[in-house]
């Protein structure tokens, strides 16, 4: 509706109300402005069609209402660091979490030991946000499930919508959540001081309640039998439960066929005295891949006598009727034997709790620790290998000997990447006999995995035909061994040397000049000969070599 409202004789109700009809402009106004190109804001200062802002004309009243004297001015300093920067909230009381103590009282029906049980909780409240998180602490073989009672929420404190806050918390008082009434008993030392600096006026903490069960069967007396009480078992069970006992020895099954000296874990259960072995077993080594060795169970140390002659063992179990005396952790001894259902171990050492235990429980029991390696095995994997027979290269006969589906070997990757180039030297070979004098060959070494390939020059009129005398290979110097053999590198081609290449010999008689520049870039993993002998061919010295690498230098530097 614009401010010239015309009723043109009519009611003012709805439905009679229009606006002037003599108007003709209904546009709005332009609000946005471009200048040097970029865009604008402008305030409004008419409405749609021209007309007057309300706001505009109020304004202006204002204006004019105005007195017309001046006002006084003031010549009071200001201090500018009486302002404070505002920090947000969430910034301000971030992670500053509010710890109080409570319990609620459930009650028990249809049980005779107890008609209520005391539930002890811990409340969280987060200053950032304003939620609560109320946890429960597990007790271990409650039976009662414990936790996160309520996951962070803000609680409701009323029907009217309202939540409560800080100030609604104090120690000795009760707060009901989802129609559970949580009583505060205390609350942690920032707690105390948060609220203390907050003008709150906390109450004296109570101590929390007992529960009447626990009281009940703490002063209760223990049952007194003149034989051997069942109660010792649940004692037992219950103060060393997940209490295990482990120990590393070594298995000697030396004398069967197929064995060896086999490492072995074993675990001692102080719940029930139970003894379980386990075998580690490498991967790829044949064995049994499942590694219980001897399952979970009582070994019987020592039977009755009469027991000896007339069990068959092969066939039953022992019961306690027929086993005298169990293994019991006074048994077990580090670096002594012991005889696992006639396997004799030797225990070699122990872990951390292992130890801890026998220096509390068992004070005057020495333990000695075996040092023990892989290498003292008598059946070691490296000297089970059978020895090399010649056919293919070592490399690919060692992973059948490894691998049931043997893999290609891997190579050195680094060397493969970096290092591309061939070296050519120019060969003859070494005959007694003078038909082979005149035949020319071409040696080829490559950087890339160490291998020899010599090609042979056709000649006229000599006989032999050229082509690939040998393919690329590794050849290994005369002399080493075929289990550990050593190869030729490119330190032992020097010029006028001999190559023995299965059984041939063959005389370096030339080399590519690259063959003495990479010899050089590598100078101290080459012998100094090697490189005087390619020199020499050359025409070379150490101080013309000295002076051919400054003058490259200076040709392929710019000048400044």
């Amino acid at each position: 509706m614009s401010w010239n409202w015309n009723s043109h004789g009519l009611p003012f109700l709805p439905g009679y109300t229009f606006q002037d009809v003599t108007k003709s402009a209904f546009h709005r106004p332009q609000t946005l402005v471009y200048r040097n190109g970029y865009t604008l804001p402008r305030r409004p200062t008419v409405g749609i069609g021209q007309s007057p802002l309300i706001s505009a004309q109020l304004r202006l009243q204002e204006i004019n209402d105005l007195p017309l004297q001046d006002p006084e001015p003031s010549y009071e300093t200001y201090d500018m660091g009486q302002c404070e920067d505002f920090i947000p909230a969430h910034v301000a009381l971030d992670k500053k979490v509010l710890r109080f103590y409570g319990y609620f009282t459930e009650d028990v029906l249809y049980s005779p030991e107890e008609q209520f049980r005391i539930r002890p909780v811990v409340l969280y409240y987060y200053l950032e946000d304003d939620t609560v998180c109320l946890i429960e602490p597990a007790v271990e073989n409650s039976g009662i499930p414990q936790g996160k009672r309520i996951k962070r929420q803000r609680l409701p404190k009323n029907e009217f919508g309202a939540f409560y806050t800080w100030t609604d918390l104090n120690v000795a008082t009760d707060l009901e959540v989802y129609g559970v009434k949580y009583h505060i008993t205390d609350c942690d030392a920032f707690t105390k001081e948060f609220l203390t600096s907050e003008g709150i006026v906390l109450n004296e903490p109570e101590p929390l309640p007992s529960d009447p069960y626990n009281e009940k069967h703490r002063t209760k007396p223990l049952p007194c039998f003149t034989t051997q009480s069942e109660y010792d078992k649940m004692n037992q069970f219950l103060t060393m439960d997940r209490k295990v006992l482990r120990f590393f020895g070594l298995w000697d099954d030396s004398m069967t066929l197929l064995g060896g000296i086999h490492p072995v874990t074993i675990h001692y259960y102080l719940a029930d005295n139970t003894v379980e072995v386990r075998a580690d077993h490498e991967s790829n080594s044949g064995r049994d891949p499942f590694p219980i060795l001897m399952r979970r169970l009582r070994l019987p140390k020592s039977t009755k006598a009469h027991v000896v002659d007339s069990f068959p063992s092969c066939v039953l179990e022992m019961s306690k009727h027929e086993v005298e005396e169990y293994l019991s952790p006074k048994d077990f001894q580090v670096g002594q034997k012991v005889t696992l259902l006639g396997r004799h171990i030797l225990l070699c050492d122990c872990d951390g709790f292992t130890k801890h235990f026998y220096q509390t429980e068992f004070p005057d029991m020495e333990l000695r620790p075996v040092e023990w390696s892989k290498d003292q095995e008598p059946l070691d994997r490296k000297k089970a290998v059978p020895p090399y027979n010649g056919f293919g290269t070592l490399e690919d006969s060692l992973q059948n000997c490894l691998t049931l589906v043997p893999k290609p070997p891997r190579g050195n990757v680094v060397k493969q990447l970096n290092n591309e180039e061939v070296l050519h030297y120019r060969a003859k070979l070494e005959s007694p006999n003078s038909i082979g004098e005149d035949r020319s060959f071409v040696l080829s070494y490559f950087l890339t995995n160490d291998m020899i390939s010599i090609y042979e020059k056709s000649a006229r009129n000599t006989g032999f035909m050229g082509g690939l005398f040998l393919k690329k290979t590794r050849v290994p110097k005369p002399g080493s061994s075929a289990e550990n053999p050593q190869f030729y590198t490119p330190a032992d081609l020097a010029l006028g040397s001999t190559v023995e290449v299965f059984s041939h010999r063959f005389v370096l008689t030339d080399a590519d000049r690259y063959v003495l520049t990479y010899l050089e870039s590598i100078q101290s993993q080459v012998p100094l000969q090697t490189i005087d002998s390619l020199r020499r061919r050359f025409g070379l010295d150490g101080a013309d070599t000295t002076a051919r690498n400054d003058e490259e230098h200076a040709v392929t530097e710019p000048s400044s």
